[in-house]
């Protein structure tokens, strides 16, 4: 049995710094449940002080513990060890599943597994890339050499509090940095035990750091420390301007950011099999509730296919069930919360005072009490200016615009901000290829969608979509500084 009762769990009561829980911190904050909008707790919010503590120990344990200085394969073993209590830890599964939209059979089947294999990935790194010997004089040796930053500042979002906390923190302890990790105040409890569990793994104290609370206060404390080196963030596109233009101001600190999407579905009539079609198109925008920043949330499909696979998306819509993340039985994800819920319906109505048609869904659903599930939604006739064409909804929208030429659909598969992933569902491969081409993304893909357990394929968006790369070997390298040295002799 996976169902669990929510009230039964011991919560983490706050922070985890230098090896230890702490609950000390500024002003309290409620931690509320999204299946039901119950308070689950409540936390002190690490101020700039608890910051400042936070990062120094990391600091200091870079410096002291040997982290940084031992042989890679020992920092891969510890990690490796770290994966294997990730996945046999009773505790994890509950806490991510209680405090998050993630379901729990999800999260048991798809969010643990996940997640440890990143770390595993990122223990297979640790001694694979190296320097550089590059050619100059015979009398001289030039060399190229990979050094760890030192303290990274991590900040993740709350839409799979898990899986991006393990894109951070694996490359970046891997390279032999120290973490200071701040989670969304929205979902904070995972991510302490998962810090508990480094620890058993042998992680030697304040290697890796958990602070908890606001963007404003705790995140931008983390940002303008000046032992911070580097910072690495996934979230929205109007935050990652404003960390990075932090990170500019207080050291000139280079940053990873993973932002926001609003990703095209591109489909031609040569598509195949309009089932299959319609049901990748389903996941790509239904996926945690549409909760995520590659979510495929525009369909352009082509003219001749529009009508049967559009009925079809309609009738696959209409199949959700709403629970909540504790029962066994749940499959569909909640909103995070009601300012979430808010902002979708916003952007429906906007559509719809524009001429806009709500072909299915539309609404939350019924008899959900304080729990946000929103049901699958279509809008057709939307115009390209309308705002659930162009901003980020988070939430399960998707958008239908018809096309007749390829280079109408390309046309419409652009946009003006966003470029962070595309689908392209053809059986042409010089369709494809012009596709890949033609798409300013940076990750396309083609008769599918999402991310698979490739690790060594990197994510990340051309435009607002970000900077820098996640995953991959790209992730790794970018947790080290590159020291050039000439010898001569």
């Amino acid at each position: 049995m996976l169902s669990f009762d929510p009230e039964k769990i011991a919560l983490p009561r706050g922070h985890y710094i230098n090896g230890e829980q702490r609950t000390d911190g500024g002003s309290r904050f409620e931690v509320r449940r999204p299946s039901d909008g119950r308070t689950a707790g409540e936390l002190a919010e690490a101020n700039a002080s608890l910051v400042d503590e936070a990062v120094k120990a990391a600091d200091r344990a870079v410096k002291e513990s040997g982290w940084a200085s031992c042989p890679p394969r020992q920092r891969g073993a510890v990690l490796r060890r770290w994966a294997d209590l990730i996945q046999a830890d009773t505790r994890l599964p509950l806490l991510e599943a209680l405090g998050s939209t993630r379901p729990i059979y999800d999260v048991i089947h798809h969010e643990i597994p996940f997640t440890a294999e990143a770390i595993r990935f990122y223990a297979e790194c640790a001694d694979k890339y190296s320097g550089d010997l590059l050619p100059t004089r015979d009398a001289s040796l030039g060399m190229l050499i990979p050094e760890p930053y030192g303290v990274i500042g991590a900040i993740t979002p709350w839409n799979f509090p898990l899986s991006m906390a393990s894109w951070k923190c694996g490359p970046a302890l891997a390279a032999g940095n120290a973490v200071v990790l701040k989670p969304s105040e929205l979902t904070p409890y995972s991510t302490v035990r998962f810090a508990e569990l480094a620890a058993e793994a042998g992680l030697p104290a304040g290697v890796l750091n958990i602070v908890q609370g606001s963007g404003a206060v705790t995140g931008s404390a983390l940002v303008a420390h000046p032992l911070v080196r580097k910072v690495s963030f996934t979230g929205s596109t109007l935050t990652g301007a404003r960390i990075m233009s932090d990170a500019a101001h207080h050291g000139m600190k280079p940053v990873t950011l993973e932002l926001g999407g609003k990703s095209p579905q591109l489909v031609f009539d040569d598509a195949g099999d309009v089932a299959e079609v319609a049901g990748r198109i389903l996941r790509g925008f239904t996926a945690n509730g549409g909760q995520a920043c590659v979510a495929g949330t525009r369909l352009i499909v082509q003219r001749g296919i529009a009508e049967a696979l559009i009925d079809s998306l309609i009738a696959l819509c209409q199949g959700f069930q709403p629970g909540v993340t504790w029962d066994e039985n749940s499959r569909y994800a909640p909103l995070i919360d009601r300012r979430q819920a808010a902002k979708v319906q916003q952007v429906i109505e906007a559509a719809v005072r524009q001429g806009g048609e709500i072909l299915t869904g539309g609404k939350r659903f019924e008899n959900t009490g304080e729990g946000y599930f929103w049901q699958p939604t279509l809008l057709a006739s939307v115009a390209a200016d309308s705002p659930a064409v162009q901003d980020e909804i988070f939430g399960p929208v998707l958008t239908v615009q018809v096309f007749d030429t390829e280079e109408e659909g390309l046309a419409l598969a652009s946009h003006p901000t966003y470029g962070l992933c595309a689908g392209v569902h053809t059986k042409n491969l010089d369709r494809a290829l012009r596709a890949i081409r033609g798409i300013a993304a940076g990750t396309v893909w083609v008769n599918r969608y999402g991310r698979s357990g490739d690790f060594i394929i990197p994510t990340g968006g051309f435009h607002g979509s970000g900077i820098g790369k996640d995953l991959g070997r790209q992730a790794f390298e970018a947790c080290q500084r590159y020291k050039s040295v000439l010898i001569d002799f």
